[in-house]
């Protein structure tokens, strides 16, 4: 008796009968979504609104009109996050800048303002770019009171302590001079990625 249930939906999803619903409501502006956990949710919103993606980026590489290299997906170690970085400042291309930016939770006028800043960063010569650790731990003694905060890291860290980096600094010049401009982004981590953020 419990078969018959399950036999009968599974007769509508193979000989069709719900596709036509599926069709209409995707004509009437429902829209297929992949959240960060990368569950599938159906929403008449935009997929931003909802904290989800149209579709998770894919993984595979294209070249650029500049020959460079360019991953079509999202970055996902920190060091191809840093090349795509690279890539985007060095063509002056902010668009490829944004497209490694974590814009969840932005509103529409804060949108506006961080793409401005991206489009300064993306204009500016491009001299390095320095990952930025947490800070050091301090120096404690036997009875684990403090003997050096350590704010200079003169006491280096061990390779077992290592952390990884919280941050990115971009070390630029400022258009058609050397005076230096820094800007420091973030890192974020979703959809099994790596982000910079303001």
């Amino acid at each position: 008796m419990r078969s018959l249930p399950l036999s009968v939906l599974a007769c509508l999803l193979v000989c069709g009968g719900l596709r036509p619903a599926i069709a209409q409501a995707q004509q009437q502006g429902v829209q297929r979504c992949t959240t960060m956990s990368g569950d599938t949710v159906y929403t008449d919103k935009r997929c931003e609104d909802v904290g989800a993606m149209d579709r998770l980026p894919s993984s595979t590489t294209t070249t650029a009109a500049t020959g460079a290299l360019y991953r079509g997906g999202c970055s996902r170690t920190l060091s191809d996050l840093v090349m795509q970085v690279s890539s985007a400042i060095q063509a002056g291309d902010v668009n490829r800048l944004a497209g490694v930016y974590h814009w969840a939770g932005t509103s529409d006028a804060g949108a506006l303002r961080i793409l401005d800043r991206l489009d300064v960063v993306a204009q500016r010569p491009l001299v390095d770019i320095v990952p930025i650790r947490p800070a050091p731990a301090p120096v404690l003694d036997a009875a684990g009171q403090v003997v050096d905060a350590n704010q200079d890291g003169y006491y280096p860290q061990t390779a077992t302590q290592r952390q990884r980096p919280v941050g990115l600094r971009i070390v630029q010049t400022l258009k058609n001079s050397a005076t230096p401009a820094d800007t420091t982004f973030g890192l974020r981590r979703a959809y099994n990625c790596f982000w910079i953020a303001l």
